[in-house]
């Protein structure tokens, strides 16, 4: 791909950063004058500090090439700093416009758009997906009988019951991603033949509707393309595609300029995050950002910048509503953001549960059910990631969400949950000392 290295370009994108600059030293001055000795529930500067300095170590050894990190408590950026370069090709500095691949954070989006749907009665959680995609109507889920040598195939079992559109949403729809397991269903979800061509949101849920389910519905929370079906599903019950319906219903009332499924204006194609090297492997199917493509994954396809995430987060934690407008019922957003897949459920976790131990799973997010040991991290946060290494959490308690922008695939797993330790110790919810 052509890099874009003149001079003139690169003036154009500094230009275009300075205005978004200025807002943070704005920021910076408001903070610095609401400076003082931290309350309870506050973050302590000192923290705030090291965490910038941890991240600065992570770019000084190596690690990644530069990232975002802003920190938002009661509707204001509590923290906003810049780090490192954007792409470390051009060398051209980290600014609060840098767009970014956002992976499977795509997810909450399309989550949210499918609620909006809900709220609306154009869908119901208990509706079947085959009501809005016909071709799950002959789902069937495959059982491996096979021996070490694979010398039987798979058993197709009919469906107890069909999937709905809540199981899209928890998860537990029986279909599964390739990128994790060893399973015989799990290796056809690999194979490249699923993403081959030009294909839309209604060809991709075809395909993924002759596959076999890994587990019949309900009954395994299995992470999968559950969402990119579920992006489909959206498109039949609003009559648009998924990118028309988000942008109407969500990114221009909020204001989420640089979030699409593609950058198709050249001139914001030097504000694009790039990653070393080592790191530009794409996922499955999600190519260059600049390539125009009829698949709108809602699973894993949108780009953003930390500006405009944090402006749907907002509006999530204010209960669905930001600058007096309404985009969701604020049951509707409390009962996405609690557990739907607890005990009671029987849905028992997959050996690959992204949440991890203290985390149940809502409609499309992870939501903490316990605290890690020897915390006193809240109750009730929700969060996700992307395969880029970019994350989120939003955390009611403490009336905060936080996002971490990076594109850095084979390290921001590794930082992630070191970050996420260092903000909550700077609220003074890490490591209990009793």
């Amino acid at each position: 791909m052509k890099r874009w290295q003149t001079e003139n370009t690169a003036l154009r994108c500094l230009a275009a950063a300075a205005f978004a600059i200025s807002l943070v030293v704005g920021w910076a001055h408001e903070l610095r004058a609401e400076s003082g000795t931290p309350a309870v529930g506050t973050l302590s500067p000192a923290a705030l500090k090291r965490l910038g300095d941890t991240i600065r170590n992570e770019i000084t050894t190596g690690k990644i090439p530069g990232g975002i990190l802003l920190i938002q408590q009661h509707g204001k950026p509590v923290h906003f700093e810049c780090f490192g370069v954007r792409d470390p090709d051009t060398g051209l500095p980290m600014t609060p416009d840098t767009i970014f691949q956002i992976y499977s954070m795509s997810k909450a989006v399309t989550s949210v758009a499918a609620m909006m749907l809900v709220d609306e009665g154009k869908l119901a959680l208990d509706d079947s997906v085959s009501k809005y995609i016909h071709s799950f109507a002959e789902a069937k889920v495959g059982v491996d009988i096979s021996d070490e040598a694979g010398k039987y195939p798979l058993k197709l079992e009919p469906l107890k019951r069909p999937i709905t559109i809540r199981d899209l949403l928890r998860h537990t729809s029986g279909i599964t991603y390739g990128f994790f397991g060893e399973t015989q269903v799990q290796k056809l979800y690999a194979n490249p033949l699923l993403y081959a061509g030009d294909f839309d949101n209604a060809d991709f849920a075809d395909r993924i509707a002759v596959l076999p389910l890994a587990d019949q519905p309900a009954t395994r929370w299995n992470y999968s393309h559950s969402t990119d079906v579920l992006g489909r599903v959206v498109e039949v019950a609003s009559g648009q595609t998924l990118y028309q319906f988000e942008k109407q219903r969500l990114f221009d009332p909020l204001g989420m300029s640089d979030t699409m499924y593609y950058v198709a204006d050249k001139a914001k194609w030097p504000l694009i995050a790039r990653g070393f090297p080592v790191d530009r492997s794409r996922v499955a199917g999600i190519k260059d950002p600049t390539l125009p493509r009829r698949w709108e994954s809602g699973g894993a396809g949108l780009v953003s910048t930390t500006g405009d995430y944090a402006r749907f987060l907002q509006m999530l934690l204010n209960g669905g509503e930001l600058d007096g407008k309404r985009y969701l019922k604020r049951e509707t957003v409390a009962q996405m953001t609690s557990d739907q897949i607890g005990p009671e459920t029987g849905i028992i976790h997959d050996p690959f549960y992204f949440p991890g131990p203290t985390s149940g799973f809502g409609l499309g997010f992870a939501v903490r059910t316990s605290p890690p040991p020897n915390t006193n991290w809240p109750l009730g946060e929700y969060r996700w990631d992307g395969a880029g290494g970019s994350f989120y959490f939003v955390d009611p308690v403490d009336d905060m969400l936080g996002v971490f922008m990076v594109m850095s695939p084979t390290q921001g797993g590794r930082i992630q949950l070191n970050l996420k330790s260092m903000i909550y110790e700077a609220m003074g919810r890490g490591l209990r000392k009793d």
